[in-house]
């Protein structure tokens, strides 16, 4: 029998990342119950995790190969996997080490379609971990996110600021209305319920909270409360340290997304990749974007 017959058949994917904590604080991101199942897709392009709960609420995280400084692809067409999202936090958890940068080495599958993890950049000891893997369920619903109209309907506002917003905004107990209006330009976040608060971002008067604002005709839709504090709830405090800015977009039927950026540098090299405008070069950068379906009751549908 020749050696080509028995040597093993390449994994789907080999990557190496040296920022493990840039990783934990992504995921991490996403995660907004204890018990939660996440569906990664693997690409030549980098990896995707998603997350979604009761067809209403969907949260994905981007991770470009770029940001590996090693990504070797094998598989053909784009592999899915199941895993337990707290799981797969919790274990990268453990290689991660304050105060320095680690280089893990994630490989996939295992002979039992394990997701393999070890550390690679130390001489006297081997961290190594397998996570069981499971078939994914279909995703429940296609976000099939499209433009509300010609103009984007988007504001860019400090991700600091939003998440203190939709903290306040517990308070009332009820859902919650955002509206658009481009004369003045400004967005309202706005609850009523046992109380009433509302919470105004004028353009004009703070353009350092509110960084950008497009907008061309006045909308409003009303969403659980509960998914817009998914969406602001686990920001890694680098993003709020680095004071970083955080996109929402009303699409068509009012499906709103809500983007962050969450930096993977490594923290002893990431001044290198910081631009004069205070942005990270997108290559060190994890993208993170959740998807709002709008509440829709007999009220609001009657309004006119």
């Amino acid at each position: 029998m020749s050696s080509s017959a028995i040597e093993p058949e390449a994994p789907d994917l080999v990557c190496q990342v040296d920022n493990v904590q840039g990783m934990v604080d992504a995921f991490s991101a996403v995660r907004w119950k204890r018990h939660q199942d996440a569906v990664i897709e693997l690409s030549e392009h980098g990896v995707v995790l998603i997350v979604e709960e009761t067809g209403c609420l969907q949260a994905k995280v981007y991770l470009q190969r770029e940001l590996f400084i090693r990504y070797e692809y094998h598989a053909e067409g784009r592999p899915r996997l199941g895993v337990s999202l707290g799981l797969f936090v919790d274990c990268l958890n453990t290689f991660s080490a304050p105060g320095r940068s680690s280089i893990i080495e994630i490989r996939y599958p295992g002979p039992d379609m394990q997701l393999l993890i070890k550390s690679v950049d130390s001489l006297d000891a081997c961290i190594y971990a397998e996570i069981r893997t499971r078939i994914p369920d279909t995703i429940a619903w296609d976000y099939n996110f499209e433009p509300g109209g010609s103009t984007p309907l988007s504001f860019t506002v400090k991700s600091a600021a939003l998440k203190e917003a939709i903290d306040d905004l517990e308070w009332p107990g009820s859902s919650i209305k955002i509206s658009l209006q481009p004369a003045p330009p400004c967005v309202t976040f706005k609850g009523e319920g046992h109380g009433d608060l509302q919470i105004d971002f004028m353009y004009y008067a703070n353009t350092d909270l509110l960084i950008a604002f497009q907008c061309d005709h006045q909308v409003s839709y009303r969403y659980k409360y509960k998914f817009l504090q998914a969406a602001t709830s686990n920001l890694p405090s680098s993003v709020i340290k680095d004071n970083r800015g955080s996109k929402l977009t009303v699409g068509r039927g009012g499906m709103l997304k809500v983007q962050h950026l969450v930096s993977v540098a490594r923290p002893s090299t990431s001044h290198h990749h910081v631009d004069s405008a205070g942005y990270q070069q997108p290559s060190r950068i994890a993208y993170i974007e959740f998807f709002v379906k709008p509440e829709v009751d007999e009220d609001a549908a009657n309004d006119s």
